[in-house]
């Protein structure tokens, strides 16, 4: 547009000013011009669509595109009723370092928007352009509507006879009517309830992270009104945060809330993806979770819940996808970034119509370009500077720490998370490991990172199912890893410890499947992994057989009992401590239903309540004593002339191990944990000191006598927890004196304070 065109249109909105509507900006009244004003110049940053104030106080939006290599860019206004009614079509025409850029007067929040790139369609190279096809803004801040994948969407003729050939024919169909569009949001002025946001700054060291989905979460809970299951104004009701509370967690991980896409092939069967790591949108909350509207009112629905998570004192933590997209592979639909630039937003293969696949879903997105690792750092300080969350966790990390092509913990990706002053003051997790050559890297992440350890799931399992070979790989994962994490400066807090994850069995199941059970996934049981290290205590599935009931629930208090008096920081799965289960299935990830939400009758069934009443005393034992927490990693060394160590392991004998015992098949390990001058100090500067526990595990099925070690580590012991008895009320007060023997029933764990 021409500066004199530029000022004609200026003096022609001041001369209707009286005529035309208005809008309130920042608590100011001003002009909206009429919708047809054509595009002004704009700025190139922020990239996305910001509602603000342009020339001579005109409210508008100004939306920036990253489009590297395009030909043209066409932002669609969508105004009508319907997915695709009232499109009118503005040509951004400025371009700055590759970055398509208008300002459009008069575009207002609640507007619904997308883009059409234009570019050449040549697949062999990697280029994809397709103006035929709808697609939304990277930064878009909502999402309204859904995607179907009907064949429209797909920037390629799906069913071209040649399936040799089938993504290199153009598909010239219009995909607008059949895609969700984007929304502008009216970031506005300060939000007084979000000003006074205190979030909750727990430190890693006293965390309890509780993993939960949104949605299955609040969609059966009866004390959360119907009208707000299933949504973010359901976590954030008061009925679940006092289940939180009552538990005693400190941090929520909230599976996917992107928005997130289904999968062709689950839509085909009637299915959709629940988990939804899927992403599409790295802004939006994903609108299905709204109650409150997919308009925009979905941000606001989504801080509002953060804030009461808060105010409750418990922080929130995003499982975010940033090593794929929802796009897929070269015949997965066009939604977003395949056709805004192919080339440069995905990792391609030497045959640049293929794609570098070390997700297992299809594409990996190419971190090490610059507008790439742009697009992941904005999304990550806008969840944290905009909407409050306390960090993430990172799916598939392994993939985001890639160079070129091998893992590298100097990469671009870990680079700039570590320098930036926002981002690395959060609580960041990696899953460490992708499906790439070289993807495993449990204990490589740097410091300011801790990480999922498998090890320590690996090694809990098998020991209660009476399967290790020896009792090494145990006692390295109850102390904190220190073989896997104690160096860089890297703490014992670095291990998120857990036994399950929404990734598998579900605690109840991994004592009553020993196969998967993913029938209704439609995959012929061919989905899910067949590593379940599990053992159904003889009976395969649900029964009615009282012994192997009871048996069940006591490895369940075994299993939480373990996790939570482990050093690291503990992760339970919403519902693991009332006795959730998935019917046997390991990878639920498309059953939106019964399989797949919380029963909340469990909690009031006395089969199960004692579960939960275990879990949370634990929960609370460990938050009383420093000792259960440790800053520091053991240094298993004599601390004072009486030969007591912060750390001792002990035989069923009484004995302190040697090196033999380590290397012997044991069902039963004593561990000692003293609480004698604990490194570090409090807050004001004291010097930490604490009881000191000792823990006896015995995996064995006959019940066994274990031998109290005497002076110097104890005079007597009280009897805290015993996972023998179904009933912990009665169990704690009982005192032996140090060198007696206890009886330990089989399979069972103690826990006494020594004295």
């Amino acid at each position: 547009m021409s500066s004199a065109a530029e000022q004609e249109a200026v003096a022609g909105n001041r001369a209707a000013d009286d005529a035309r509507p208005s809008v309130v900006v920042n608590g100011a009244r001003r002009a909206a011009p009429p919708p047809t004003v054509p595009a002004w110049p704009g700025t190139p940053v922020p990239l996305g669509a910001r509602f603000r104030t342009g020339p001579d106080q005109v409210a508008g939006t100004n939306f920036a595109l990253w489009a590297g290599g395009a030909e043209a860019v066409e932002l669609c206004l969508f105004d009508g009723p319907g997915p695709g009614g009232g499109e009118r079509r503005v040509r951004l025409t400025e371009l700055t370092h590759e970055i398509w850029h208008g300002f459009v007067p008069g575009v207002l929040p609640g507007q619904r928007y997308g883009f059409r790139v234009h570019g050449r369609w040549d697949p062999w190279t990697g280029a994809r352009w397709n103006p035929a096809k709808l697609l939304l803004d990277p930064y878009a801040r909502a999402v309204d509507g859904d995607f179907g994948l009907p064949p429209q969407v797909y920037g390629h003729v799906r069913d071209w006879p040649e399936q040799r050939v089938a993504d290199t024919v153009r598909d010239e169909r219009d995909s607008a009517p059949f895609v969700p569009k984007g929304v502008v949001v009216d970031d506005g002025g300060p939000d007084d309830e979000w000003t006074y946001d205190r979030r909750p700054k727990t430190p890693w060291a006293d965390s309890v992270i509780y993993e939960l989905h949104v949605r299955g979460f609040t969609k059966l809970h009866p004390g959360i009104p119907e009208e707000l299951r299933g949504t973010y104004a359901g976590l954030a009701h008061p009925a679940a945060i006092e289940h939180l509370t009552r538990l005693g967690v400190t941090a929520v991980e909230l599976l996917p809330v992107h928005q997130f896409a289904h999968e062709s092939h689950l839509l085909d069967r009637g299915l959709k993806n629940y988990w939804g790591y899927n992403s599409i949108g790295y802004f939006a909350p994903h609108a299905a979770y709204a109650a409150s509207g997919t308009t925009g009112e979905q941000v606001g629905e989504f801080r509002r819940m953060v804030r009461a998570l808060h105010a409750a004192g418990i922080e929130v933590i995003l499982d975010v996808v940033y090593n794929h997209t929802a796009e897929a592979g070269e015949l997965g639909p066009t939604l977003s970034l395949k056709g805004i630039d192919n080339r440069g937003y995905y990792r391609l293969q030497a045959d640049a119509r293929r794609y570098a696949d070390y997700t297992g879903c299809g594409n990996t997105l190419h971190v090490v370009q610059p507008h790439v690792l742009r697009l992941i750092t904005d999304s990550l300080r806008y969840w944290v500077t905009e909407m409050g969350v306390d960090g993430f966790r990172f799916d598939l990390a392994a993939a985001l720490a890639r160079s070129m092509h091998d893992v590298d913990m100097l990469s671009p990706f870990l680079a700039v998370i570590a320098q930036d002053p926002v981002l690395r003051r959060v609580k960041l997790i990696a899953e460490p490991w992708d499906v790439g050559s070289g993807g495993y890297q449990v204990g490589a992440f740097p410091p300011l990172w801790t990480e999922w350890n498998d090890r320590y799931r690996n090694a809990v399992r098998d020991f209660w199912r009476h399967a290790l070979p020896d009792v090494r790989e145990m006692g390295y994962r109850l102390s904190g890893s220190s073989d896997l994490y104690a160096w860089g400066g890297r703490r014992p807090y670095a291990s998120v410890n857990f036994v399950t994850a929404h990734d598998g069995f579900t605690l109840r199941d991994l004592v009553s499947y020993e196969r998967k059970h993913n029938e209704a996934n439609g995959e012929g049981n061919r989905d899910g992994t067949d590593d379940n290290r599990s053992w159904n205590c003889g009976t395969e599935g649900e029964t009615e057989d009282a012994d192997v009931r009871a048996l069940r629930r006591r490895q369940l208090r075994n299993l939480l009992t373990t996790l939570l008096l482990s050093t690291g920081v503990p992760m339970l799965v919403a519902g693991d401590e009332m006795g959730r289960t998935q019917r046997g299935s390991n990878n639920a990830y498309c059953q939106d239903n019964e399989i797949s939400w919380v029963d909340w009758s469990l909690l009031e069934d006395p089969e199960w309540r004692p579960l939960f009443e275990l879990a949370s005393r634990l929960i609370a034992l460990r938050h009383r004593h420093p000792v259960l927490r440790r800053r520091a990693f053991f240094s298993g060394r004599a601390h004072s002339a009486d030969g007591l160590r912060d750390l001792a392991w002990f035989t069923a004998r009484g004995a302190e191990m040697t090196e033999r015992d380590w290397y012997a098949p044991a069902a039963t390990l004593g561990m000692y944990l003293s609480g004698r001058d604990i490194p570090g100090r409090d807050e004001r500067g004291e010097a930490i000191s604490d009881d000191s526990f000792l823990a006896v595990l015995h995996a064995g099925e006959a019940p066994a006598d274990f031998v109290l070690p005497g002076p110097p580590w104890a005079q007597r012991y009280e009897l805290l927890v015993d996972t023998g008895r179904e009933d912990q009320t009665g169990a704690p007060g009982t005192v032996y004196p140090a060198g007696a023997p206890v009886r330990v029933e089989g399979r069972t764990v103690l826990l006494l304070r020594a004295g």
